[in-house]
């Protein structure tokens, strides 16, 4: 059984380790509420431009390497958006799971079967199950920026136009809430337009007269170009939103087991120290007795 002394320094210690995590949500919400915000301004964008690809698209009958979907995939990039950090709940694991089973899935179905991996947690992952990937980028939730997400999309576009990959997926937590992720397989390569919501109204919508300066052709080369760059670079804010959202909830329900566990020691302290000071009241009280006996 400890004794007092053990006791009392396992309180301050779990009193040290409530002030951290008690902190480090403060930190993670503070963060949370500009990435969400920088979401929620970015989603809107993110789903439009889509629209208007696939409208001039489909009224000017132009085709682009993008937009062309191999009759079978042989050669896949898996993109595996994780966190360099832990304490993040089942953010990360949740990922990396999914992404181990998709590759359990359709290792057999491919010829090629790659992995980039943003952010340390994925590649510790797969690493430890002897699984390399082409790449890995770290400080994902410091360095975020378009520019980065930019330089990324432009190497995925030109391997593809290259011939490189037949298809590119993006593995990410997508943000729901401040204590909710849902895990999203999205294939942003080739880009399938016919997810596109196209107005059927003349008004809307782009007629199929219309003329195009410069022609539709180079409209729809730069914008497919900006559209994937816009859209890896959501993907990239949603994970880091539901990263900060998750670690906000998991040092908070750490803060909460922390004070449970100091109550339960106190108490667990105060029995010890009432049965020690009762235990010297009786060695007085007899000793005494022998005296006067």
């Amino acid at each position: 059984m400890p004794n007092l002394k053990d006791i009392r320094n396992r309180i301050q210690t779990t009193k040290n380790t409530q002030q951290i995590t008690r902190a480090m949500k403060m930190v993670s919400a503070a963060k949370l509420r500009r990435a969400q915000l920088n979401i929620q301004n970015l989603r809107p964008f993110a789903n439009q431009i889509l629209s208007v690809i696939a409208d001039i698209a489909t009224t000017q009958r132009v085709e682009h390497p993008l937009l062309n979907a191999h009759p079978e995939d042989q050669k896949v990039l898996l993109v595996v958006l994780t966190s360099d950090r832990g304490l993040a709940g089942g953010f990360n694991n949740n990922i990396n799971r999914f992404a181990y089973k998709f590759f359990q899935d359709n290792r057999s179905k491919y010829q090629q079967l790659d992995f980039l991996f943003v952010g340390r947690k994925g590649a510790d992952f797969f690493r430890a199950r002897n699984i390399a990937g082409k790449e890995t980028i770290l400080n994902l939730a410091r360095e975020i920026s378009f520019g980065m997400a930019e330089g990324v999309a432009s190497r995925l576009m030109a391997e593809f136009a290259e011939g490189g990959y037949d298809s590119v997926f993006l593995v990410y937590n997508e943000f729901k809430s401040a204590i909710s992720q849902e895990v999203v397989c999205e294939r942003l390569l080739p880009v399938d337009i016919s997810k596109a919501r196209v107005s059927s109204d003349s008004k809307n919508g782009f007629a199929a007269d219309l003329i195009f300066e410069p022609e539709p052709a180079l409209i729809i080369d730069d914008m497919l170009k900006k559209h994937f760059a816009v859209q890896v670079y959501r993907a990239m804010c949603e994970s880091v939103a539901a990263e900060h959202g998750a670690r906000m909830a998991a040092m908070e329900n750490a803060t909460k087991n922390a004070g449970e566990m100091i109550r339960g020691m106190t108490l667990t302290y105060n029995k010890l120290r009432q049965a020690s000071i009762t235990t010297e009241l009786i060695e007085i009280t007899s000793g005494a007795e022998a005296l006067k006996g």
